[in-house]
C-alpha cells in the first residue's frame, strides 16, 4: 500500500517502534511500517517517527506538529499490531479531530491471552478492532483496494 500512496505523490510516514527492557537493559525493536531505521529513511517516507509506546503520536519527531505544519486532516493507518499500536494511534487520531483511515487489510495481529486463560485469535482481535473504531465513530474502516481506489480520484 505505501508504494501505491507514493506512487501518487501523497505524503507517508513511517513509523519505527523502539520497546527498552528496562529492568534487563536489553534493547529489543519491533517495526511498523518498515523492516529497519536504515530502509525507512530511504524508502521514500517524508517522515520517520520513532516511538516507544502504542501510539504515533507519542513518538519523536511530533507527528502532531508534523501534520499541522503539512495541512493534514485525514491519514491511514495500516502496520502492527492491529489491536494495539495502529489501533491506539487510529483512537488518538479520531479524538484529536483527524479523519483516520484504518485498513484493515494492511495491518497484522497475533492470537493473545488475556486474563483467566481466555484466548483471541489474530481474526477475532482484529475484527473487533474494526468494530471498535468503526462502532465509537474514531475511524473509516476500509480495504486497502478501497483506500487506493478512492486516493486515485
Amino acid at each position: 500500500m505505501a508504494g501505491e500512496w507514493e506512487a501518487g505523490r501523497l505524503r507517508t510516514a513511517r513509523l519505527l517502534e523502539v520497546r527498552v527492557a528496562a529492568a534487563a537493559g536489553v534493547r529489543g525493536e519491533r517495526l511498523q511500517g518498515v523492516r529497519g531505521e536504515e530502509e525507512g529513511q530511504g524508502s521514500g517516507a517524508d517522515l520517520l517517527v520513532t516511538k516507544t509506546v502504542n501510539s504515533a503520536f507519542y513518538g519523536s519527531p511530533d507527528l502532531r506538529a508534523w501534520f499541522g505544519a503539512q495541512g493534514v486532516r485525514q491519514f491511514v493507518v495500516a502496520g502492527i499490531q492491529s489491536n494495539m499500536c495502529a489501533e491506539t494511534t487510529a483512537h488518538m487520531g479520531g479524538n484529536l479531530g483527524y479523519e483516520v483511515l484504518f485498513a484493515l487489510d494492511a495491518t497484522y495481529t497475533f492470537d493473545l491471552v488475556g486474563p483467566w486463560g481466555w484466548t483471541l485469535s489474530a481474526e477475532e482481535l482484529a475484527r473487533a478492532t474494526a468494530v471498535s473504531l468503526h462502532g465509537g465513530g474514531f475511524a473509516t474502516v476500509a480495504a486497502t483496494e478501497e483506500l487506493v481506489a478512492a486516493a486515485a480520484r
